[in-house]
């Protein structure tokens, strides 16, 4: 589904131009569940956000289920990240005046789903996760794992193939991050791909494929050196 060749992201810091991946190739298949570790600075957020198309890459080609991605403009681009890709991202970027049930919705809002049909989906979301005393409620009044739910629930409430988490557990306690890791897991027996960012290498062991990243480079992938 996702293949990456030669893919490059600069950024000028300074007088500087910094190599964030250089020369990234990689294949994900569908239904994958991988962790993308190293350290601070190492690449594995950019390479996220070009696998997400939140970033453009400035060389390389990006095919996503065997489309060319890298020539889409920004609308081609705002399509597919809606109806193939959800992201999770730390820091759950949830809507704060919005109700939990209200921050599910946006994406199929956006879709311009009937408010009927919405609301249907809507519900089945809050129920699967958990979620059902806590549909009025906004994120401040919200714990954090209960917010990271409202996060996957909104991700995936379009039922995209594609599910980008990056650092789903950094804001959370152990405990509740462990919690949000098995609702993951969970939808990867689901069929759905998801590529995770970690830092923490015992969330990332649980992860049945591991790629290493330094100074913009897979460094190793499942036992593949590269």
């Amino acid at each position: 589904m996702i293949r990456l060749r030669g893919i490059q992201r600069r950024f000028v810091v300074g007088d500087q131009s910094v190599h964030a991946l250089a020369d990234v190739s990689l294949d994900i298949t569908d239904g994958e569940y991988v962790a993308i570790m190293g350290p601070s600075g190492s690449g594995k957020s950019t390479l996220l956000h070009v696998i997400g198309l939140l970033d453009r890459p400035d060389a390389g080609e990006y095919r996503l289920s065997g489309r060319d991605v890298t020539t889409l403009d920004d609308d081609g681009l705002a399509h597919i990240r809606r109806s193939q890709i959800g992201f999770i991202f730390q820091f759950f970027h949830l809507v704060p005046r919005l109700s939990a049930a209200d921050n599910i919705a946006l994406p199929l809002v956006l879709a311009g789903i009937a408010p009927q049909r919405r609301a249907s989906v809507v519900a089945r979301a809050l129920e699967e996760f958990g979620l059902m005393d806590r549909a009025r409620h906004r994120p401040d009044q919200l714990s954090g794992g209960q917010r990271q739910r409202v996060a996957i629930a909104r991700a995936t409430v379009m039922e995209p193939a594609v599910l980008l988490a990056d650092e789903p557990t950094g804001n959370l306690d152990r405990a509740t991050g462990f919690e949000v890791i098995r609702i993951l897991e969970a939808l990867t027996d689901k069929g759905i791909t998801l590529v995770m960012v970690t830092h923490d290498p015992e969330l990332g062991r649980r992860a049945r494929r591991q790629i290493h990243m330094r100074d913009g480079r897979v460094v190793e992938d499942s036992g593949r050196r590269q």
